[in-house]
């Protein structure tokens, strides 16, 4: 779902965040040993302040699961403008006695930016041979999996 509905606006569990920005490197996808994709890759983006001619660079590092993480992988490389829909995924480590910490995108959706570029999707088969790409009719608008238009 690329837009919160008013009772997920208030909840106050929706973290979810949108970036556009160019893939810093190709995706990498590998799998875990029960054989879900995990999907990273890197955002980047330039922040221009008012009144100053230089631009700042922001880089995130991005994680993206499942068939969603191999979707990103088939689809994007490095350089491509794209848009993400992610919620903001904090950690933080101890590296020889100093605190590190980092901000990821934890990736919930993803698309081409057509700004600048074209784009025509395609869609994938699903494992009910029906290759729509739609979500089941009962999970339409139920926030739950990955929903497409």
């Amino acid at each position: 779902m690329l837009f919160p509905t008013n009772q997920e606006h208030h909840m106050g569990f929706n973290n979810s965040s949108y970036f556009t920005g160019n893939l810093t490197r190709d995706p990498e996808l590998r799998f875990t040993a029960t054989g879900t994709a995990i999907c990273s890759f890197g955002v980047a983006w330039n922040q221009k302040k008012p009144g100053q001619d230089e631009s700042v660079a922001h880089f995130f590092d991005c994680t993206a699961w499942s068939q969603l993480g191999e979707n990103i992988a088939e689809s994007f490389s490095k350089g491509d403008r794209v848009v993400i829909v992610g919620r903001l995924d904090f950690q933080s480590w101890d590296s020889n006695g100093e605190k590190r910490s980092k901000v990821g995108i934890v990736v919930e959706e993803a698309g081409p930016s057509v700004q600048w570029a074209t784009a025509k999707p395609t869609r994938n088969e699903r494992p009910d041979g029906n290759g729509s790409g739609r979500a089941p009719a009962n999970r339409q608008g139920t926030g739950g999996g990955r929903q497409n238009p």
